[in-house]
């Protein structure tokens, strides 16, 4: 037997490089995207907490309503002196106003938010667009052209005018 190896040894090292590379991808990509869970989980639990606190200021917002709703009852029947010890059973109990239940709420707000966001963004990119601020420029420089000659056309009327009251002012003491 030899000790010779069927296989080239720079073929063999070759192989093992690219195992290597391989593997040090592999382990680069699985960091990354743990690190992309990682900052999406928080990303979801910052939006979470955010609906959260919504859903806790619409409540008290709620809570408040009431308030001064069952206020506005109590002050509507203390101070209407023609009832006094009246009972009227004519009345019909209205139906209560529809309501739009909690989280669709916090998604409703959320969505408008969101939108007039968007849009704020739009217009900002529309209004700074290269094209814009080519246009304004032109514009601008076209009525700073058209002002610098009207002053000069208003500078030699005067100067005409100024010209010709000397003149008759010249000729009137010598008449």
């Amino acid at each position: 037997m030899t000790e010779q190896w069927s296989v080239p040894a720079w073929a063999l090292v070759a192989t093992t490089v690219a195992v290597l590379l391989l593997g040090a991808l592999a382990a680069t990509a699985l960091v990354a995207v743990g690190r992309a869970r990682r900052r999406a989980a928080a990303e979801i639990d910052a939006v979470r907490a955010s609906a959260e606190e919504l859903l806790g200021r619409v409540e008290e917002v709620e809570q408040r309503l009431a308030r001064q709703h069952r206020r506005e009852e109590l002050d509507a029947h203390e101070y209407v002196i023609t009832h006094v010890g009246e009972h009227d059973d004519t009345e019909v109990d209205e139906p209560d106003a529809p309501t739009v239940p909690a989280p669709l709420f916090a998604d409703l707000v959320l969505r408008e938010s969101a939108v007039q966001a968007a849009s704020l963004a739009h217009g900002l990119r529309r209004a700074l667009a290269p094209e814009t601020r080519h246009r304004i420029r032109f514009e601008m420089r076209r009525e700073v052209k058209r002002a610098r000659k009207q002053r000069r056309a208003d500078l030699r009327a005067a100067r005409r005018d100024w010209a010709a009251r000397g003149r008759a002012d010249q000729a009137e003491p010598a008449a």
